[in-house]
């Protein structure tokens, strides 16, 4: 039987970045209604919302931030792009060691700067507080904010920014967005943000390689969680901590109030990761191509 031969229509390099361009107004717009809404649900007021919220709060504000993430990725993807909504990279074949490698490397990270901060005395040890009920809440507030985060800045913007650019360039341009993204947190500077910045080079290095979510969604997951229970601050933000711990003096060590994310222990530990990655891949592929 003859094959279909006819020639597929040349992929427009500019269509990508224009998504892009184009999905960030109506986020901001939509999520911002959606969150006001959260915020009406659990009685905050529009005029006093508190910069520091209580884990319930972040929990409640994580659930409508989802919800109005993947309202305008469904909306995108399927009127704009035109593709399912799987294809962000939600395919969980075969992905279990993703998610297993993600949540021991995130955790590990923040207990090698837990104990490297505690053994310079830059941070000191003042006890435990164990609440199994805010424990959940930090637990379903980091999950939300992981997939919504590696949803729109990996799933859809890395992977359109792909289309119309080489993969590196792309990834930098998405690791800025996600920089600038958090621009508005307590407690955040230019130190920060360029932490930040590399923080979406290790979130979405992976997804170059294999344009799956799951592995930075268990990194984006097991960092920030962990974070929070090693007592420091996520990005700026206090939320509930299983250690309690001190800070001798905020500095460049220790990140001072804007968290492990803040300090200059967080740039080591990333690029050291963000070098591995890279080697684990390029080695798989080339022992792919050897085979």
């Amino acid at each position: 039987m003859p094959q279909n031969t006819t020639p597929q229509p040349p992929i427009n390099k500019h269509v990508g970045w224009i998504r892009v361009l184009a999905i960030i107004l109506p986020y901001i717009f939509i999520v911002a209604i959606i969150q006001l809404i959260g915020y009406y649900v659990i009685g905050i007021d529009y005029n006093e919302i508190p910069t520091q919220k209580s884990p319930f709060q972040l929990y409640v504000g994580s659930i409508f931030s989802l919800i109005g993430t993947f309202m305008v990725i469904w909306i995108f993807i399927k009127f704009v792009d035109r593709k399912p909504f799987i294809e962000l990279g939600f395919a969980l074949k075969n992905r279990k060691k993703d998610i297993i490698a993600g949540l021991l490397i995130g955790a590990a990270i923040m207990a090698l700067g837990y104990f490297i901060m505690l053994s310079l005395s830059q941070i000191q040890f003042k006890g435990f507080h164990w609440d199994a009920t805010q424990l959940l809440y930090a637990i379903l507030t980091f999950v939300n904010i992981a997939i919504l985060e590696e949803a729109l800045l990996r799933g859809y913007v890395l992977r359109n920014l792909m289309i119309s650019f080489n993969k590196y360039i792309a990834l930098i341009v998405s690791a800025l967005l996600f920089s600038l993204l958090h621009a508005g947190n307590p407690n955040v500077d230019m130190f920060a943000l360029a932490n930040l910045f590399l923080a979406g080079i290790l979130l979405g290095i992976s997804y170059v390689y294999t344009k799956n979510l799951w592995f930075p969604i268990a990194l984006h997951l097991s960092w920030n969680l962990f974070q929070t229970l090693f007592g420091f601050n996520v990005s700026g933000i206090d939320s509930y901590h299983l250690i309690k711990i001190s800070i001798t003096e905020n500095n460049l060590l220790n990140g001072g109030l804007f968290g492990f994310e803040g300090s200059i222990f967080s740039i080591i530990f990333q690029v050291i990761t963000i070098i591995l990655i890279v080697w684990y891949y390029q080695k798989n592929r080339d022992s792919s191509a050897t085979a």
